[in-house]
């Protein structure tokens, strides 16, 4: 399990510099102040995850099976909050209105705070 959440973490991270690299200098001209500022959230947040995925692959003293469920909801938060900020940022290049996707931009939100929670959780439950 360790292994599997390292390697997600990093290819986050790498796919965060990937997508920040475009949105600072891909995105200039194409869409508006605006939306570059929301793409930036998006990468941020999934490169401030990806550090969070490397430090739960490395933390020994947490149980497989509360790694497992608080990766579950750090990747699936990822990929619903950034990933929607991206599309949403980018609708006007890609032709359409992704609104209709706005959505899971907060329910990703929560399950990146039910992640932290149970991370938080299960720390304090282990030390204590």
């Amino acid at each position: 399990m360790n292994k599997t959440i390292l390697a997600t973490g990093v290819f986050f991270g790498l796919t965060a510099v990937i997508f920040g690299a475009f949105g600072a200098h891909g995105l200039e001209g194409l869409v508006d102040a605006k939306s570059i500022a929301s793409y930036k959230t998006g990468t941020d947040y999934q490169m401030y995850h990806a550090l969070l995925l490397l430090a739960l692959g490395l933390l020994p003293q947490l149980e497989k099976k509360h790694k497992k469920q608080i990766f579950i909801f750090l990747v699936a938060g990822i990929i619903l909050f950034s990933f929607s900020i991206y599309i949403l940022s980018i609708d006007t290049i890609l032709g359409f209105n992704a609104k209709s996707i706005a959505l899971t931009t907060p329910i990703g939100g929560l399950l990146l705070i039910i992640g932290w929670f149970l991370l938080g959780y299960r720390i304090f439950k282990h030390f204590n």
